[in-house]
């Protein structure tokens, strides 16, 4: 592993995120998130704790077969996950 870790600067869902075990079992103690707002909680957590996260960048290949999974009420839960994250945490 490289030294330097990127740090994270915006919350995105576009990298690999990397977490200490013992930082993980913190977050992981009091996050309540599912679905796609799930990643953005555990970054929130992980700031307001005051640690770092490291990011991998990844590279998304458009799929071949099948058809996304993100719908309307998908789009709503995450908006409101999102907004009880920030009024919450």
């Amino acid at each position: 592993m490289s030294a330097e870790v990127p740090i994270c600067s915006e919350i995105e869902t576009d990298c690999g995120r990397l977490y200490r075990t013992g930082v993980l079992r913190q977050i992981m103690s009091s996050t309540v998130s599912k679905g796609y707002v799930f990643q953005m909680e555990m970054m929130v957590r992980a700031r307001a704790l005051g640690y770092s996260v490291g990011e991998v960048p990844i590279t998304f290949v458009d799929r071949l077969y099948g058809e996304s999974k993100l719908g309307a009420n998908e789009i709503v839960s995450y908006a409101s996950g999102v907004w009880t994250l920030f009024t919450t945490v």
